[in-house]
């Protein structure tokens, strides 16, 4: 069964802790969680999962929850009461079905609006997801080393494959990791929302992907049409003899009239 959930980060034993985290906060909880890119499930191996979580709740306690006018807020409001009322009923279920790591705090002001506080769970695996929760929402998946391979199944098994970040100081293993995952973007050692127009072309693959991405090499090409450069060219050239030819004849057959009416005999007669 395909899960709508696509938007993964992996992180491996030799990727940077502090590193991780400030990439993961900004992927998962940027725009309240609400790009098409955002984070929502992260891969943390278990060497270094315990160092990894609990650097994310102190980093999510200091989150600023508020009016996205003022400076100091990080995370704004959703979009609208039914997608804040749709998060928090996942928020809800996850505390019955999964281990909260954090919940950034509400300020009083955050009553009236549709805010949603960043809420961070460890879950079992991405298969207890069947919808994409588009919002603040980050969920935390374990995994050994001996089943990283197993893990870009999982993602590789959606269906979807937008983005997907990837920190390791291991080129072998980030680059075994870029070659299997069926998705359009992999971000290495780097958030993964933010795609900067004009430099990195955007577009997914699988249910995810519409074509070439838009401002890549081969974008033009969604507006073009095949054609045979030397078939065109021998058409070109047939029809530019087949005109010339027209052209030719016309003439003589204009210079044979001339001459017969030029003719005694013919004058005074219908040609």
């Amino acid at each position: 069964m395909l899960k709508p959930v696509a938007e993964c980060m992996i992180v491996d034993s030799t990727a940077l802790p502090e590193q991780v985290v400030r990439d993961v906060v900004r992927s998962a909880f940027a725009s309240a969680g609400q790009r098409c890119s955002a984070l929502r499930v992260l891969y943390v191996q278990q060497d270094i999962a315990e160092r990894v979580i609990g650097l994310i709740k102190g980093a999510m306690a200091e989150l600023q929850v508020g009016d996205p006018r003022l400076h100091q807020t990080d995370v704004g409001p959703v979009i609208d009461k039914v997608a804040r009322d749709k998060l928090q009923t996942h928020i809800q279920a996850l505390k019955n079905q999964a281990t909260q790591v954090a919940q950034a705090p509400l300020a009083a002001a955050c009553e009236h609006g549709d805010f949603v506080a960043p809420t961070a769970f460890e879950i079992a695996s991405i298969t207890q997801l069947t919808q994409e929760h588009f919002g603040p929402i980050l969920h935390i998946v374990r995994y050994a080393a001996d089943e990283l391979d197993s893990v870009i199944a999982q993602i590789n098994q959606t269906g979807f494959g937008l983005t997907l970040g990837v920190h390791s100081r291991n080129e072998g293993t980030y680059r075994h990791i870029e070659r299997r995952a069926r998705v359009g973007n992999c971000y290495i050692n780097r958030d993964q929302v933010g795609a900067v127009v004009g430099v990195q072309p955007f577009g997914g693959q699988g249910l995810s992907g519409t074509g070439p991405k838009a401002g890549g090499p081969h974008y033009l090409l969604r507006f073009t049409q095949a054609c045979d450069r030397s078939q065109a060219q021998r058409q070109s050239k047939a029809q530019t003899k087949t005109q010339a030819y027209s052209a030719s004849a016309q003439d003589a057959n204009q210079d044979l009239h001339q001459e017969l009416n030029q003719c005694p005999d013919n004058q005074g007669k219908e040609m």
